[in-house]
């Protein structure tokens, strides 16, 4: 069973590579990675500079490449449904990005470094194990919608954990 799991995880980075390459000869600015499987991400991820939409959500990454960094261009990013526990400091240089999806991880703090992101007009974490927020999130003068439901510990009152689902 092990040797299982382990084949369809190489075959999810195989698979990701080779989206990542064909991504950089098209110079695409959109990719899709989600539901591959995957358990980490290849690092060649961080020479697609110009993406500005990328989705990693439905995954079962636990951590995400140092190198997201250095796709300073995006706008989205999706890294809900995953098994993330933390996430790299380096995401601090994507200060164009717009919205963020960590929702349904296992995320039991934000970064400090989440208040660089002035831009971001969308923070989803619903559903993560949430029992803190940075004071840091004050500086999100452009936040429009902050999902928080599903987590207990934060022991807010359910009018202000913002909307229950992405359509509301």
């Amino acid at each position: 069973m092990a040797s299982e799991t382990s084949d369809k995880s190489k075959a999810a980075f195989k698979e990701a590579e080779a989206r990542i390459q064909k991504a950089l000869k098209k110079r695409a600015k959109a990719l899709d990675l989600s539901v591959l499987g995957l358990t980490e991400l290849p690092e060649s991820i961080g020479q697609l500079t110009q993406l500005q939409r990328l989705r990693l959500d439905s995954n079962q990454l636990t951590s995400v490449a140092e190198s997201l960094g250095q796709l300073t261009q995006l706008h989205v990013l999706y890294l809900g449904m995953n098994q993330l526990t933390s996430m790299p400091e380096s995401l601090c240089q994507l200060t164009r990005l717009r919205t963020l999806f960590l929702f349904h991880n296992q995320l039991t703090s934000v970064p400090e470094f989440l208040g660089q992101l002035t831009r971001l007009q969308g923070l989803y974490l619903s559903d993560n194990r949430l029992r803190a927020l940075p004071k840091s999130l004050r500086e999100l003068t452009a936040l429009e919608r902050l999902l928080l439901h599903g987590n207990p510990a934060l022991g807010m009152p359910a009018e202000v954990l913002g909307p229950r689902s992405l359509s509301e």
